[in-house]
């Protein structure tokens, strides 16, 4: 179904506003606990607020092991808006959400440019709107999708650099790197890859170095948080634990898969008759990276939704990825009600249900790569 430009940003208004009318409950009743959790209200963007300084006006990444847990155009951010917007928890939530609101209308005019013809799948998708004040991911997705959209369009030079900043927004962006490698093998252009990634890392370098020169503890906090976590919530690991199989080795573990299953995809790609575009399968990588890292955050909704629709061929697709919505939908009440019991609430999930329920949502999304794929081999 084919609808104007001005149809979908009103689309994409109209969602901004009831996802606004969400979080605002909790921004109303002083984002209390477990309050926010039973609501499902709950927003980094209140809560990082007080706990890293930023209400201060302290530098993001002045402040050692106590510094954003963020790359660091994402905590540049944070950190600006911090200092112009006037002080208060809920100030500072109003000003940051205007500004996300504004990227979801982009991110939804983008999704719309690319694949026309499903472009109002975006601001009508539950489970996204229901995340879209979790924290401020947007910023990053936005970006990742300027770098494809470039891409595509042979704009090679842009997307490179839309990419770097992606990257230095929020790490996961750097994985299309394997999609874009398969791209330029199968075009055998291998040097024109070279000189993208040197571009990509080149625009990275400039962004972080200052940084990390000057504040190399706070800058490298991410990485190393990152690099030594253990299981967290929404991964399958974190659930396979609550169930009983506590699987030792979990860095390893979640290594081997990724790269089994990154390798999977590579064979996959190679096999294509022709050549894909990243557009269509920037989904496959994003879906294998989340499926098997240590954290599975529900926000990451957000990057998966526009990406998948951007994937889509025809109509028979759309079965699939309402279901697949309808699984997200659940895993965002699953999350919140288990943290409201965890946090004290009178009712709430417990962990078993909790942990059943995020493998539903993570088979969910395997199983939209699964039709995704049976789709471009036919």
């Amino acid at each position: 179904m084919r609808v104007s430009t001005r149809v979908v940003l009103l689309l994409a208004l109209f969602a901004s506003l009831l996802s606004y009318a969400k979080f605002n409950y909790c921004a109303q009743t002083g984002w209390q606990t477990p309050g926010q959790y039973v609501h499902a209200c709950y927003s980094d963007i209140p809560a990082l607020y007080g706990e890293r300084g930023l209400d201060k006006g302290v530098w993001a990444y002045s402040s050692g092991i106590d510094s954003v847990e963020y790359p660091v155009v994402q905590g540049a951010i944070m950190w600006f808006t911090a200092k112009v917007i006037p002080q208060g928890i809920n100030n500072y939530f109003y000003g940051s959400a205007l500004l996300l609101a504004l990227l979801f209308i982009f991110v939804a005019f983008i999704t719309f440019k690319m694949r026309p013809e499903f472009g109002y799948l975006l601001p009508l998708a539950p489970a996204a709107v229901a995340s879209m004040y979790i924290n401020w991911d947007l910023w990053a997705i936005a970006t990742m999708l300027l770098a494809i959209y470039w891409f595509d369009r042979k704009a090679e030079l842009a997307s490179a650099v839309a990419l770097g900043v992606a990257i230095s927004t929020k790490f996961l962006p750097i994985f299309l790197f394997v999609a874009i490698a398969i791209i330029y093998f199968r075009r055998e252009e291998i040097s024109k890859f070279f000189r993208y990634v040197a571009l990509t890392f080149a625009t990275f370098a400039a962004i972080n170095l200052p940084v990390a020169l000057t504040t190399p503890e706070g800058w490298w906090r991410f990485y190393d948080l990152n690099l030594n976590r253990g299981s967290d919530w929404g991964s399958l690991w974190y659930a396979l634990s609550n169930l009983g199989l506590d699987l030792t080795h979990q860095n390893y573990l979640s290594i081997l898969c990724l790269l089994i299953g990154l390798t999977s995809l590579t064979i996959f790609l190679l096999q294509l008759r022709s050549i894909p575009t990243l557009a269509h399968i920037a989904i496959f990588v994003m879906v294998i990276v989340m499926a098997v890292s240590k954290v599975y955050s529900p926000q990451y909704v957000l990057w998966l939704t526009p990406l998948a629709i951007i994937a889509m061929i025809d109509k028979r697709e759309l079965t699939v990825f309402w279901f697949w919505q309808g699984a997200e939908v659940v895993y965002h009440l699953a999350i919140w009600q288990h943290l409201a019991q965890v946090t004290g609430a009178k009712f709430g999930l417990p962990v078993v249900a909790y942990s059943v329920i995020t493998l539903i949502r993570i088979g969910a999304s395997i199983l939209l790569l699964v039709r995704l794929a049976a789709r471009h081999q036919s």
